[in-house]
């Protein structure tokens, strides 16, 4: 029996042992318990780090353009606008906004069906340059049926000048911002001249730092309406380029509806008992019954 009890004993002794190794914390324990939250840590020092950098820089940013003197609130002001008329355009300068083809599909067909008061009506829904320029055409031409269709399309040609000079005009607010802010630049450069003179004929102990602010004040001003003036033109360029585009399709368009125009006065001409001469007045009656017609 001795033997038995002594290997019983070494089991109890192994079995201790083991549950005692599983139990106690190994020495790489702590470390790696420690690795995630270093390394949760870091990223968030890194985003404060950064976050503290641009703080600076806008203060920085901030103290210099108070040091720029009292021509930075109209630059301010200019600079707000730039951003407003850039953005306002870049919304409606658009091609839906001018021409689109779901208003010349719909022209097209009324045109050809001699429906003009239901092209009227559609005039009349939609806020696009070709629709303006066809409601006055339609209604010049109803209200007198006798008109030749030469003198419909100088009414035509009249109301498309109009609105491609609207178009140019509206983008002229941006050159004019371009060409002010740095003129108001200027101005600011000559008053911090000004006082740096001013400055250094009262000469005192102090003179030197009380020049340098008047020079830093002219150069401060100079670059704010540089970095206005030089963005506002460059957009204005591109607007421009983007008008001449929109008005060229415009000018398309337009054609296009007065030739089918043209077409139905001929084929009302024609109609015309004993006409032999050049179209004059269009069709008597549009489809749906008008009794002015065009």
């Amino acid at each position: 029996m001795r033997p038995i009890f002594q290997i019983l004993l070494l089991l109890a002794i192994l079995a201790g042992g083991s549950l005692a190794a599983q139990q106690a914390p190994s020495p790489g324990a702590p470390a790696a318990a420690e690795a995630p939250q270093a390394s949760q840590a870091r990223p968030t020092l890194a985003k404060e780090l950064a976050n503290q950098m641009t703080r600076e820089k806008a203060v920085q940013f901030i103290e210099i353009v108070k040091k720029g003197g009292w021509v930075m609130y109209p630059m301010a002001a200019l600079s707000f606008t730039m951003v407003l008329l850039i953005i306002y355009y870049a919304l409606t300068i658009r091609q839906g906004n001018i021409v689109s083809d779901k208003f010349m599909n719909a022209a097209d067909a009324l045109i050809r069906k001699q429906d003009y008061l239901g092209l009227i009506a559609v005039c009349n829904r939609e806020n696009e340059a070709i629709a303006r320029i066809t409601y006055k055409t339609l209604d010049f031409a109803t209200k007198n049926p006798t008109a030749s269709f030469d003198e419909v399309r100088e009414v035509t040609e009249a109301e498309g000048s109009r609105q491609a000079s609207i178009l140019n005009q509206r983008i002229t607010y941006l050159a004019d911002v371009g060409s002010v802010a740095p003129l108001v630049g200027l101005l600011g450069t000559v008053t911090g001249m000004i006082r740096s003179f001013h400055d250094l004929s009262a000469a005192t102990g102090a003179v030197q730092s009380q020049v340098g602010a008047g020079v830093s004040e002219a150069l401060i001003a100079t670059a704010g309406g540089l970095s206005i003036g030089i963005p506002a033109l460059i957009f204005h360029s591109i607007f421009r380029g983007r008008v001449q585009i929109m008005i060229s399709e415009l000018e398309a368009a337009m054609t296009h509806l007065m030739a089918l125009l043209a077409a139905q006065y001929k084929r009302a001409s024609y109609r015309t008992p004993g006409r032999t001469d050049s179209p004059e007045p269009g069709p008597k009656a549009s489809r749906r019954g008008d009794p002015k017609g065009i």
